[in-house]
């Protein structure tokens, strides 16, 4: 089972960008997207279905032209999802779930910290989500997360970790959260085969940042440790230049 992960910051720029060849290329079981910014009815879903796609699941933000997820499949899940249920999340369209036989895939994009405001929501969001998956592992505890957490983990996962100490993003309490997360029984799939610097999977569009490659991986393939043992390959496509970030790829036996 080949999943991506992919916050594309526009699906209908990125499919102006090229996005539907790469997606044929690439050819993933799975396909969750984050940042949309648009619903269903403002898209040709024809184009995702003749790229081999013709199960499709879009959850828009009640705001236009904001946030947004969605789950593009081969195979038709059991059961879908919509949302958490909490008001003020589902609100912006942040979390889509599809349940196949026995793993179930999750599409989350979790909020930035952009302003004081969206940094005390996305605390909020944080701490609302992580009660909410441990209730949800009872239930569904082959469960994989993917999407953008708009967090760096550790220090090798930014590329300038002294200057960003005070950002949001990188703030030891995001940081804290994530780790507190990963360890609460996932696999940061990526890590788990790979160890090196220079890993990221967003870059500004300032300065010439992906060209220099100063970027910041907070894109992450999160799989339940009951799924360890099936972990087979994880990595980055940073060729894929349909968006300000990049793919991230997780295989499982």
């Amino acid at each position: 089972m080949k999943i991506i992960s992919y916050n594309v910051n526009g699906i209908r720029a990125a499919v102006r960008k090229g996005f539907i060849e790469w997606l044929e290329a690439a050819s993933p079981d799975v396909v969750c997207i984050q940042e949309t910014k648009a619903r269903p009815e403002q898209l040709d879903l024809n184009i995702f279905e003749e790229a081999g796609y013709p199960y499709h699941y879009w959850y828009s933000a009640e705001k236009k032209g904001y946030s947004g997820v969605a789950i593009l499949s081969k195979t038709e899940p059991d059961r879908v999802v919509y949302g958490t249920g909490i008001g003020y999340m589902d609100e912006e369209g942040r979390n889509i779930r599809a349940d196949f036989d026995d793993v179930s895939v999750m599409s989350m994009y979790l909020p930035s910290g952009t302003n004081i405001e969206r940094l005390d929501r996305k605390f909020s969001y944080m701490d609302d989500f992580r009660d909410y998956i441990d209730a949800l592992k009872q239930e569904v505890p082959n469960l994989i997360i993917s999407g953008d957490y708009n967090i760096c983990h550790r220090a090798i996962d930014i590329h300038d970790p002294v200057r960003n100490a005070k950002v949001s993003g990188f703030l030891p309490e995001e940081r804290a959260w994530l780790d507190d997360f990963i360890k609460s029984g996932f696999v940061d799939s990526f890590r788990f085969f790979n160890e090196e610097p220079h890993q990221y999977s967003w870059w500004s569009y300032r300065a010439n940042a992906r060209n220099n490659n100063k970027g910041w991986r907070i894109d992450y393939n999160l799989v339940a440790d009951s799924l360890k043992d099936r972990l087979s390959r994880a990595v980055m496509m940073p060729e894929a230049r349909h968006s300000d970030h990049c793919p991230v790829l997780v295989e499982l036996d």
